[in-house]
């Protein structure tokens, strides 16, 4: 018996499918009239996405608070598609910097304010995550109805790059160097007087919990591949701040943690670096 744990909307709720697992269900009508401890029928199920992990359900509830569930079921469907056709794992942070995404993109889009992101194509070192990347575009256009850009491309398969895990059973936490991790960043964010307020704690959540897994990637030789230096290049032209601030960053983590990131992980601290401080583009 599948009872429902939380009704999302009349399409989709979350169930208790036993053994303390969780999973996310959609259909159409799946959840009318339905509540807590109410049975699912199994017939209007066409979706099944399985929160196999303790963090991945923790970070479902972190998601719902503040993004749409159906760009968030529209997350889990293109992870799903990856590890059951490639069998290709992330790890479970993926989950929330993937939504995140979407829903800025998604956001941009409908006001008119979307602009192409600054990222080089990779897909000649990186075939097999912009293939994903390519379903993830017509699944996202079939259930949202709108019109993503190719251009998103790119930024979805770095997404897919940057979170690459080993295997369903690796949670990427390691809570000593996680620490350690927080400690040396938030120095340098306080260095810099970047604080946690009320216009950028969403992104300043995101990047804790990015934070917090990358302790489990450092040890990973197939996560240090490294990303095009005309990347870099560009990011330090358009970001200058944020670069430099990333910069240290980076150099500090290596030097005290006595561990090699790879250049994604630059990449990825000046984004997040860039969504904190708001700096706007250098043409």
């Amino acid at each position: 018996m599948v009872q429902i744990v939380q009704v999302f909307n009349n399409n989709s709720a979350l169930v208790d499918i036993g053994d303390h697992r969780q999973a996310i269900v959609n259909g159409t009508g799946i959840a009318f009239n339905k509540h807590k401890g109410s049975e699912i029928d199994s017939k209007k199920v066409n979706k099944i996405f399985y929160l196999d992990t303790k963090e991945s359900q923790q970070n479902l509830y972190f998601l719902i608070k503040d993004i749409p569930i159906d760009i968030v079921t529209t997350t889990y469907e293109i992870i799903d598609y990856g590890v059951k056709k490639y069998k290709y794992h992330v790890l479970d942070y993926a989950y929330i910097t993937l939504s995140d995404h979407l829903l800025g993109s998604y956001n941009r889009i409908m006001d008119g304010t979307y602009q192409e992101a600054l990222i080089p194509d990779m897909h000649n070192e990186y075939p097999l995550e912009y293939r994903i990347a390519e379903h993830a575009l017509e699944v996202i256009n079939n259930n949202l109805g709108v019109e993503f850009p190719k251009s998103e491309i790119k930024s979805i398969a770095l997404h897919f790059i940057n979170a690459k895990g080993n295997g369903p059973e690796e949670s990427g936490l390691k809570k000593d160097e996680s620490q350690d991790i927080n400690e040396i960043v938030n120095g340098i964010l306080d260095k810099y007087g970047i604080k946690r307020i009320g216009s950028n704690s969403n992104y300043y959540d995101r990047f804790m919990i990015h934070l917090q897994y990358l302790a489990g990637r450092l040890d990973k030789p197939e996560d240090k591949k490294e990303i095009s230096p005309s990347l870099e290049i560009e990011m330090k032209k358009s970001y200058p701040d944020s670069f430099e601030i990333a910069s240290e960053m980076y150099d500090e983590l290596q030097n005290k943690l006595n561990k090699n990131l790879g250049s994604n992980e630059l990449i990825y601290f000046i984004i997040h670096i860039q969504r904190l401080i708001q700096e706007e583009v250098k043409s």
